[in-house]
């Protein structure tokens, strides 16, 4: 088990380490409907990668010689620059690119800020083509000149997509062991484009990073992240489903197909399965890092957001110090990003932009 970290700014580098990873970790697998449990797990038993311990290999072909790709194992085009031993810094993702927004929002703003001006940053840092799903759909509303609650609204069938709970880690960062004040802080961002569960999503995420900050075990984060929604939405419900199957000691494996019975049909960018499987990898990881994450990353379906936030719990719980060197070294302390001014910024530097706002709360 990697052991519990205890300084706020090596818990905080810690969650940016671990987001950073746990999404580039991910990234080459990011296609639900083709990149299923079985799947991937067939890919690294063929490039002989099980137990995953590091970064996805490159891809090999049967007989174990290179392969570029294609077919069955066909990888996500970003592969070449996400894949252990080509990393080099960490590539664009909006799943890191919304941490670094919202923390732009809290500098810009204060804790007071608006839903409306969580829009016009956007506007004005974040490429309309750098957006998907939800958010696409909100920024589109926000051009056309459209005012929170109707940008997540309008025209907009992804309202309970996943998008709003990879904004919120930066919520829980700044909220350390406060959860009700993280799960607020992200419901006003997750309102300007998400509805139902998929706000929910938001709040349960900032909370559980803000829980993972003083709770003992990755169990009691996750018990007092649920106690921020509504116990009879259908996410609660869910993770709770995962936790009770956990208590019977049923295989990681038997819980995700159990539950993925029970949640088929949402699409395999949904919050709700895409909480089970986060839910089953912190579960299952245990307090370990590298178990976690690369769980978390095998359980399939929004493979490089669920890496994201799972590594943010888990490194929030470590420290930075504690995070294996092979998953934070590649990083070379370099993020890659669409927002605007932020593009090759350090993460040691956001992480301590992120301190000094945790600390003027405190």
């Amino acid at each position: 088990m990697t052991p519990v970290g205890t300084e706020l700014a090596d818990r905080i580098l810690g969650g940016w380490l671990g987001r950073i990873a746990g999404n580039m970790l991910g990234k080459p697998v990011e296609q639900g409907d083709h990149w299923t449990r079985d799947r991937i797990d067939r890919y690294l038993r063929q490039a002989a990668a099980l137990p995953l311990t590091d970064y996805l290999p490159e891809p090999v072909t049967a007989d174990g010689g290179p392969d570029d790709g294609g077919g069955e194992f066909e990888l996500r085009p970003e592969w070449r620059q996400c894949v252990r031993g080509r990393i080099h810094g960490s590539c664009r993702d909006d799943d890191v690119d919304y941490a670094i927004l919202g923390l732009d929002l809290l500098e810009t703003h204060g804790f007071s800020f608006s839903t409306e001006q969580v829009g016009d940053l956007w506007l004005l840092r974040l490429p309309y083509l750098q957006t998907f799903t939800a958010e696409r759909a909100a920024y589109r509303n926000l051009a056309n000149g459209l005012k929170p609650p109707l940008t997540a609204t309008y025209e907009n069938p992804y309202q309970e997509w996943i998008g709003a709970l990879i904004r919120a880690d930066v919520y829980g960062w700044t909220s350390p062991g406060q959860p009700r004040r993280a799960a607020s802080l992200a419901r006003r961002d997750a309102v300007l484009s998400h509805t139902g569960n998929g706000v929910y999503g938001a709040m349960w995420a900032a909370a559980l990073i803000s829980a993972a900050f003083t709770a003992p075990t990755v169990r009691q984060a996750l018990d007092t992240a649920l106690t921020v929604i509504p116990a009879s939405s259908r996410l609660a419900r869910t993770v709770r489903r995962v936790l009770t199957l956990h208590e019977t000691r049923m295989p990681w494996e038997d819980t995700l197909s159990t539950v993925g019975e029970e949640t088929a049909g949402l699409g395999w960018i949904h919050t709700i399965p895409n909480a089970a499987v986060l839910t089953a990898g912190l579960l299952y990881g245990d307090g370990d890092f590298t178990r976690t994450i690369t769980l978390t990353v095998r359980g399939g379906l929004d493979t490089d957001s669920n890496g994201a936030t799972a590594g943010s719990v888990a490194g929030v719980l470590c420290g930075a110090e504690a995070v294996p060197s092979q998953w934070k070294d590649p990083l070379e302390d370099t993020v890659r990003s669409a927002v605007f001014g932020f593009d090759g910024v350090q993460i040691s530097e956001l992480a301590s932009r992120t301190v000094a706002l945790a600390e003027a709360e405190t």
